[in-house]
């Protein structure tokens, strides 16, 4: 029986991080992966794929309508086969690269299905036959799963999930996305600008359920405006495939019929087949792992992190608590600050939240002012002619102290980042305004909406 120090159960970006994170902190590390490459759904079946295409997508659609300043394009073909090429290259760059860390660190990797037997025994049953670890501490980190939709069969060719949709071989002619998050609206504006016709169905009453309503109304007009049919409070009932179509049935309305449809309404946490059983963990009514503040679960020697326990399902989420869970194992401490966890939608124009929402603020009873600025009267974004969109900043009414920050506009997931740094450093809103940011930058335009929530903007 091989033993190690800690084995991290699964290998996505909570999994990998925790085990490279723990090494270097000079454990002796192993981590079990079911899936021959490494990196879990984000690396090769999510988050990075689906940039892939959308940075292509844009680009394409950019010169397909003659979009790009300066330049006069004949007809523009597209080739889905090198799109789909280089989507796959990307991802095993990403998967092959956390292949090398391993190595680096000396994190022993193991092929195959973990299943915990004991308090500190885990079984792994791969293609090399079935094997029993010794750990003094396991570390869950499974990630998660589609969320199923009752009615809605999938065949996973026709009717499928984003595992399906980040490798069409071809355009469809039309494409029924069932849920307008994330998820289905990145995936979505991608065949969208390749050609496919795309509606979108919505059960909540507006699209982004949980994101600043604000925001999400403003993105809803820009998507509309880019040719998505998006309808919200539908309620989805059946979906189906037929006769080599696609068909989603909903309340109050006469069924679709579309050549694809994409299943988008979430992720649940995946704990299937963990064991948890077999050491006496139950989950919660949502199917997720309960944890102490130190991600140690019932079971002291047993720690979970990631999607499998409550909060945002999201890779920089996990990676934070994979990172936190070690060093405590190790000093005896280790925490995240939730409140500076940044989300990012990569549509165009980006979208990115961090902190209170308006509307948790309100219902909070949190007293706040309000600082927006448009990109449009900004120079750099004029430059770039994208001016679509703006942000804003939410700050305490009394100590100016900034509780969120919200922007719809171009390379909105970068700019986030300085928003999530000053919530995390318990920055004013004239803290921020009165830091110099570089001229001529898309970063002045935080400047002048944290200017506009403590006193008053320049530029408009």
């Amino acid at each position: 029986m091989n033993k190690h120090q800690l084995v991290v159960i699964g290998a996505g970006p909570g999994g990998y991080v925790a085990a490279i994170r723990a090494a270097q902190l000079g454990l002796d590390v192993a981590c079990i992966e079911k899936e021959p490459a490494l990196g879990g759904t984000c690396l090769r079946v999510g988050c990075i794929p689906s940039k892939a295409l959308l940075e292509a997508s844009e680009k394409i659609q950019a010169a397909r309508a003659n979009h790009l300043i300066g330049l006069k394009i004949g007809q523009a073909e597209l080739d889905l086969a090198a799109l789909m090429a280089h989507k796959d290259k990307v991802v095993k760059a990403n998967t092959s690269g956390i292949e090398f860390l391993f190595k680096k660190n000396k994190v022993k990797r193991y092929l195959g299905h973990g299943r915990i037997v004991g308090p500190t025994r885990v079984v792994v049953e791969g293609p090399e036959g079935t094997q029993e670890l010794e750990a003094e501490r396991i570390l869950i980190a499974t990630g998660s799963k589609v969320a199923p939709l009752k009615g809605v069969v999938l065949d996973y060719e026709i009717v499928g999930t984003s595992d399906q949709a980040i490798a069409y071989p071809k355009v469809p002619e039309s494409l029924v996305v069932i849920g307008g998050g994330v998820i289905g609206l990145e995936l979505g504006s991608v065949w969208s600008r390749l050609g496919s016709k795309v509606t979108v169905l919505e059960y909540l009453p507006t699209i982004l359920g949980g994101m600043d309503g604000e925001i999400a109304k403003a993105a809803e007009k820009v998507f509309r405006k880019q040719g998505l049919d998006i309808r919200t409070g539908v309620r989805v009932t059946a979906a189906y495939a037929k006769e080599g179509r696609g068909i989603v049935e909903y309340e109050g309305g006469e069924p679709l019929v579309a050549e694809r449809v994409l299943l988008a309404t979430g992720r649940v946490p995946n704990t299937d087949g963990l064991g948890l059983e077999n050491v006496g963990l139950q989950t919660d009514e949502r199917g997720r792992i309960p944890v102490n503040a130190h991600y140690q679960t019932a079971v002291p020697s047993i720690y979970a992190i990631g999607d499998v326990i409550a909060g945002p399902m999201l890779a920089h989420k996990a990676e934070e608590e994979g990172y936190a869970a070690v060093e405590y194992m190790v000093s005896g401490y280790g925490h995240v600050d939730y409140n500076a966890i940044p989300s990012v939608v990569y549509t165009h124009p980006e979208i990115a939240s961090v902190g209170k929402t308006e509307e948790e603020l309100k219902s909070l009873g949190i007293p706040y002012k309000k600082g927006s600025f448009p990109f449009s009267a900004n120079g750099r974004a004029r430059a770039m002619n994208e001016t679509e969109g703006f942000a804003k900043i939410l700050a305490h009414a009394e100590t100016d102290r900034i509780l969120g920050v919200h922007i719809i506009g171009p390379r909105a997931g970068d700019l986030i980042a300085e928003a999530a740094v000053a919530i995390a450093f318990h920055a004013s809103a004239e803290d921020l305004a009165r830091a110099s940011h570089a001229h001529p930058t898309l970063a002045e335009v935080l400047k002048e909406a944290a200017l506009a929530a403590w006193d008053r903007p320049i530029h408009i």
